[in-house]
């Protein structure tokens, strides 16, 4: 890896944050911001173009939980939150809000590399089920519509599935368009004539 990742730092125990920084740097990675958890830390991390983000405390509150489902919405990235208490619940939100890991009973040096891997590696897995699923929504919405336009064509020309396509196809090709943008035009073409 060429250029080193960028993290912010999210922890109030100072010399906890120490060894953290320190252990992150011997580890290949840019600590670009450390700051405390407070009530603005969504719009803090938005203003700070980071990779991951690595929160330790004791055990996360509602307000915490809430500022990363925010990160995760607007700003998605790799989330690491470190705790030394958990519970089902809290766990449950923390996955629900977008933390990549959550690890209990604290932080270890040498454990930190590996984790972020993972935390990093399972971020990228699920952004791009993410993209596939939403690909799959469109392309869904872009068979109905054709469906649709074929369902037109065949009242007006009184033709079979098949011939409808054939004609939407050409119609398509004719134009030099996406036979989705072609479908659509024939529905709005029937609307003005319902």
């Amino acid at each position: 890896m060429s250029e080193k990742l960028k993290v912010i730092l999210v922890d109030e125990n100072q010399p906890r944050t120490v060894m953290l920084e320190r252990a992150l740097q011997d580890n290949g990675y840019n600590v670009v911001a450390h700051f405390g958890i407070d009530e603005n830390l969504s719009d803090r991390v938005r203003m700070i173009h980071a990779d991951v983000i690595i929160i330790d405390m004791q055990l996360p509150d509602r307000g915490i939980l809430e500022s990363m489902g925010v990160i995760n919405r607007e700003h998605p990235m790799p989330m690491v939150m470190f705790a030394e208490k958990s519970d089902t619940l809290t766990i449950t939100d923390a996955v629900k809000a977008g933390v990549s890991a959550y690890v209990v009973d604290g932080l270890n040096a040498h454990r930190l590399k590996p984790i972020v891997d993972v935390a990093i590696a399972r971020f990228q897995a699920f952004q791009g089920l993410k993209k596939e699923l939403a690909r799959t929504k469109s392309d869904l919405a872009d068979r109905k519509l054709i469906d649709k336009a074929k369902g037109i064509i065949m009242t007006q020309r009184k033709c079979q599935e098949d011939e409808a396509y054939k004609a939407l196809r050409k119609l398509a090709m004719d134009r030099n368009e996406k036979i989705i943008d072609v479908a659509k035009s024939v529905i709005e073409v029937a609307r003005l004539f319902a």
